[in-house]
């Protein structure tokens, strides 16, 4: 089966229009400071304008709960990406928080990776699902796979991934595939490449050879 994709960090409204016509199984508000973070008005228009069946991850780094959870109420956001220094206590509150609104919502967890020591602490977590990454996070950059080795739990594989190791990564056993640079040029969501990643995931025919090419 192959793994489901996530194209991360849409922040201008024609990001909207380009996954609503390729159709990812996941996309990415970035909430913390960065060049492709949104403001809680702007996730919201691009909520409403966005295919009701594809999932919004808000991606937070070290944000108060409550903030989290007012997206998640407002139903801005159908998942919660940690990518800070959040501790299980700090995700306790946040589910706590979220029952007592009567919502419920999936945590993703991400965890920078160099060692197998690295993964086997991220497995720990208590989120839903963990995402492997290469340093911080948003680096462009991919770290050794081979030191995932074998999982018994989904996560998520970020890092460097674009049409060019799409194919390749899947091969790693990844629940779904995180993507934010790797279908940009420019700096700016490219429309083809968002189509040739979530071709890639669906199975269908690609020319890798031009795929490369574009890059």
């Amino acid at each position: 089966m192959n793994s489901r994709i996530k194209i991360c960090g849409l922040y201008r409204p024609c990001d909207i229009d380009f996954v609503n016509a390729s159709r990812p199984d996941y996309i990415g508000f970035v909430f913390a400071k960065s060049k492709r973070q949104v403001t809680k008005e702007q996730a919201k228009l691009f909520k409403e304008k966005l295919d009701p069946g594809i999932l919004a991850v808000g991606v937070f780094v070290n944000e108060e709960p409550e903030a989290i959870a007012q997206l998640v109420k407002d139903g801005i956001i159908d998942m919660v990406q940690l990518h800070g220094q959040e501790t299980e206590e700090y995700m306790e509150k946040l589910r706590k928080l979220l029952k007592d609104s009567g919502k419920k919502c999936p945590f993703i967890q991400a965890f920078s990776v160099k060692t197998e020591e690295d993964v086997a602490k991220a497995c720990k977590s208590s989120a839903d699902y963990i995402l492997l990454d290469h340093g911080a996070g948003g680096t462009g950059h991919s770290f050794d796979w081979s030191v995932i080795g074998q999982i018994d739990r989904p996560f998520f594989l970020a890092g460097g991934l674009g049409p060019d190791n799409l194919k390749k990564a899947m091969r790693v056993g990844a629940f779904a595939l995180d993507v934010s640079s790797g279908v940009e040029t420019d700096g700016c969501k490219d429309p083809e490449k968002i189509e040739r990643c979530v071709a890639m995931r669906r199975g269908n025919s690609i020319d890798e050879n031009a795929a490369c090419a574009a890059e």
